[in-house]
């Protein structure tokens, strides 16, 4: 063997974690944890097994590229491929070209970045099953027309929603609990979901077959949740529909990597990404971020009034906390940036920063932003705190709570107009 040869062996990853310990490397994740099976599934037991799994994780830089066993109680009975996705609200994706003002562009972007997650606000923190080399799970949305409508063509005007309402949209609890619940939903495979079509009968979205789990449920209150399931809508042959296909699978095992496409062809729009995530234990909260591989969602608009735009949307830290009482709740901090690159003309930049939670009293879950032109190639697209955009450049701002209602101001006017309420959205389920 060549000494080239040789060398170039030498410069390979290892893929075991083990034998990269073995190697004597400092970064190496280090051997594997386990966390034994306590065999009491009351709420009890499994917050001894979470506090034996904290106590073995501290120190560890990346959990995510640990070798990690846990009891089954302690999963969501749904594929990783399956639970995660960026379309909670598939009529958002297609809004982002209805208009032809780059600016409102730029604002439906906005929506679709704080819709994208809307898992997590009217879910639950859980934990689903890593899906294996090459598996992939497709599937559709059949979106309405009408499923947004305008009022006008003024972008101060709030957007009227119709399809895959929260019809219990009160307040609820932005914690999780260790209590088991009492009903149980079977989870469809994800091959019978990427060849039949399911729109005869109910089927409860992605995250809401986590409702079925033994180890995390909403809790109890006095009036109905609303994480209600919200059933796949019979197709209304009147109305024009428009299908945003969706298809994931996943690259790598170990560290779980995955790889996501989905599209309109009719709207004219697409996006794609790499899906990698990075987590430590920090005190008693665990911290999620983007992995290196993880470079955050890209929307392409192939055409109409924003054609050869993408928008580069990046992704912030979330956290876990209340782990130690049982009690999960999900902040986040740091920032999202919305980068829009493409064709001749203005360009317009978005920076969402989220807010440092108070040590005492209850989380606020707010944020402020900005929007503002930027050049190309400069300075100004390494920006990441609203503070760093100077008054010449700013178009507009917004502020609100993440997880409620968001408004936005123009540049040089003192009224706010709605930007986004997420208070009555739904979660629209996989077909």
């Amino acid at each position: 063997m060549s000494a080239t040869a040789q060398n170039n062996i030498k410069d390979l990853p290892l893929r075991d974690s083990e034998d990269a310990a073995h190697q004597g490397d400092p970064d190496a994740p280090g051997s594997p944890i386990s966390v034994p099976d306590s065999g009491d599934h009351g709420e009890g037991g499994k917050l001894k097994m979470i506090v034996q799994l904290v106590k073995r994780s501290l120190g560890v830089k990346d959990l995510a590229a640990m070798r990690i066993s846990l009891p089954a109680s302690l999963l969501e009975p749904v594929p990783n491929l399956e639970y995660w996705g960026y379309l909670d609200r598939p009529d958002l994706f297609l809004a982002i070209n209805d208009r032809d003002d780059p600016l409102e562009r730029m604002l439906s972007a906005l929506r679709f970045t704080f819709s994208k997650d809307l898992k997590f606000i009217k879910g639950k923190v859980c934990k689903a099953y890593n899906s294996v080399l090459g598996e992939h799970f497709r599937a559709y949305f059949d979106v309405p027309s009408n499923a947004i409508t305008y009022k006008s063509n003024e972008s101060t005007e709030p957007l009227d929603f119709t399809w895959h309402l929260d019809e219990n949209d009160g307040e609820s609890s932005h914690l999780t609990s260790l209590t088991a619940p009492t009903i149980r939903v079977k989870s469809p495979s994800s091959a019978s979901l990427s060849v039949k079509s399911i729109k005869d009968q109910p089927m409860l979205s992605d995250h809401h077959y986590a409702e079925s789990s033994p180890n995390l449920q909403r809790p109890v209150s006095t009036h109905e949740s609303s994480y209600a399931p919200s059933t796949i809508e019979a197709v209304d042959s009147s109305v024009p529909h428009s299908r945003v296909l969706f298809i994931t699978e996943q690259v790598c095992h170990h560290p779980p990597i995955s790889s996501f496409h989905f599209e309109c062809a009719e709207k004219g729009v697409e996006g794609c990404g790499v899906d990698q995530i990075a987590a430590r234990i920090t005190g008693t909260t665990l911290k999620v971020g983007p992995g290196s591989q993880n470079k955050g969602i890209f929307l392409k608009i192939t055409k109409g009034h924003g054609a050869g735009e993408t928008y580069w949307i990046t992704h912030p830290t979330a956290c876990v906390n209340g782990i130690l009482r049982g009690s999960f709740y999900a902040t986040i901090t740091e920032s999202t940036t919305i980068t829009c690159t493409g064709p001749s003309g203005e360009k317009l930049r978005a920076i969402i920063e989220y807010k440092d939670e108070p040590w005492l009293g209850a989380p606020r879950f707010l944020l402020e932003g900005v929007i503002y032109k930027y050049t190309e190639g400069s300075e100004q697209e390494t920006w990441t705190k609203v503070k760093q955009v100077p008054r010449d450049l700013v178009v507009a701002t917004f502020e609100g709570c993440w997880r409620k209602v968001i408004t936005w101001k123009k540049v040089g006017s003192d009224v706010a107009n709605p930007l986004i309420d997420l208070t009555p959205l739904a979660l629209v389920p996989k077909q």
